[in-house]
């Protein structure tokens, strides 16, 4: 009775991180896609893919991935262009930064990194669907 408890807040902990990360992460992929034909000429290009490209994928990660999070499908490939995302905000975009402008994607990365070992948890579509929720212990 005791270890269900115990999974069932862990699984309930997972959905709230995903939630909120996941939303918080929209809001910028909202915030690009409403400004993107103004932005389509001047985002950065840190891939060498040009600014619409870069535009493209960084919306793609933010808005796409983000939404998969939450619902916690396909959770493991949703978050590993929301990781290359962050890595490119955080060592290319931020780099020369001082820390107070990468924390935000430092603490993204962070959070997306958990997720992927962690798995979603049961409160997931990962779970009903194939049954991988992945954050019982072993």
């Amino acid at each position: 009775m005791k270890s269900h408890l115990y999974q069932t807040k862990t699984d309930l902990g997972l959905f709230i991180i995903r939630l909120t990360f996941g939303l918080g992460m929209m809001a910028h992929g909202l915030q690009k896609m409403n400004k993107f034909a103004e932005l389509s000429t001047t985002f950065p290009d840190p891939i060498g893919v040009g600014s619409t490209a870069s535009l493209v994928l960084a919306v793609f990660a933010e808005l796409f991935c983000s939404l998969l999070l939450i619902v916690g499908l396909l959770t493991p490939l949703a978050l590993v262009p929301l990781i290359i995302t962050m890595v490119v905000a955080l060592f290319v975009i931020h780099g020369a930064d001082p820390w107070a402008k990468k924390e935000l994607a430092f603490t993204y990365l962070a959070v997306y990194a958990g997720l992927l070992f962690s798995g979603p948890g049961k409160l997931s579509l990962d779970y009903r669907l194939f049954g991988n929720g992945r954050s019982e212990p072993d």
